[in-house]
């Protein structure tokens, strides 16, 4: 059942992952949003990270999976890079200190050095 495991992924903690792990927080600056929202990206499994939203965010209206979006991603430094990502799945938070929220997982598309 999907709800259960986002749940235990949820449930886990997170930590820094594997392949974003240069990153630290992602900003979405979406059209037709009148704010841009920065989210501390989350580790879901080995190779998937995500961001945790509010249920009742505006955002949420704005994105759907297979949303491709230029997102600018933030390192522990502060140093910026703006990456096409996915917007793989959006998922709701059934319980306990994620009720109310929604995970939405990213994938990264592409795959630069953050100093270029």
């Amino acid at each position: 059942m999907e709800d259960h495991a986002t749940n235990k992924a949820l449930e886990r903690g997170f930590a820094p992952g594997k392949p974003m792990d240069q990153y630290y927080s992602v900003e979405f600056s979406v059209s037709g949003c009148d704010f841009a929202y920065q989210f501390k990206i989350r580790d879901i499994s080995f190779r998937e990270k995500g961001v945790l939203v509010r249920e009742d965010s505006d955002l949420l209206n704005h994105l759907k999976p297979g949303d491709i979006l230029d997102l600018k991603y933030y390192t522990p430094n502060l140093s910026t890079q703006c990456l096409k990502t996915e917007i793989r799945q959006i998922s709701k938070g059934a319980e306990g200190r994620f009720q109310g929220l929604c995970l939405v997982e990213l994938s990264i598309l592409e795959n630069q050095n953050p100093n270029q």
